[in-house]
C-alpha cells in the first residue's frame, strides 16, 4: 500500500472512529480558516458526500460544530445545533486544544452541554489543534449503549 493510501486510510479511520457512517447527512457549523481540513475530508470520505452548511434546510443525522471561545455563547450554539438534527442525532463539538487560540474551558463545555440538555459521551483528539466531544440528547445516550 502506498503512503498516500495509508494516509487516506488514517483520515477515513478517524471519521469512522467518531461514528460517521456512509449516507449520513452531516451539517457543519462554525467553519472558518482554522478548521482541520483533514478531519473534514475524512468525514466526507466516510459519508460519501460533502458536508452541508448552515443554509441546509432539512434535518441532519449529525452536526459538526467548530467553536472557539470568542464565538459567542456556547449554550446558544448547542441549542441551535440540537434543532438541526434528527432524534437520536449527534453533535460533535470541536474546540481548540489547550493553549491554542480560542481554547474553551472543559467546565464551560460541561455546563453548556448540561444546560442545553446534552450529555457528553466521548472525547477525542480531533486533529493537531482540535479536541472533539460527542454530545447526545439523554434519550439518544440510552439507545446507543
Amino acid at each position: 500500500m502506498s503512503a498516500t493510501a495509508d494516509h487516506a486510510e488514517e483520515r477515513t479511520n478517524l471519521a469512522a472512529r467518531l461514528g460517521f457512517e456512509p449516507g449520513q447527512v452531516v451539517q457543519e457549523l462554525g467553519y472558518d480558516d482554522d478548521v482541520d481540513q483533514e478531519l473534514r475530508e475524512s468525514i466526507e470520505a466516510v459519508i460519501g458526500q460533502d458536508l452541508v452548511d448552515e443554509d441546509y434546510e432539512d434535518v441532519a443525522d449529525a452536526v459538526v460544530l467548530w467553536f472557539r471561545d470568542e464565538d459567542g455563547d456556547l449554550t446558544d450554539a448547542l441549542v441551535d445545533a440540537i434543532g438541526l438534527i434528527e432524534d437520536g442525532g449527534v453533535v460533535w463539538l470541536l474546540t481548540p486544544k489547550t493553549g491554542r487560540d480560542g481554547y474553551v474551558e472543559p467546565s464551560d463545555i460541561s455546563e453548556a452541554a448540561q444546560t442545553s440538555g446534552l450529555s457528553q459521551t466521548k472525547s477525542v483528539s480531533a486533529g493537531k489543534d482540535w479536541t472533539g466531544g460527542r454530545l447526545v440528547t439523554p434519550k439518544a445516550a440510552k439507545t446507543k449503549r
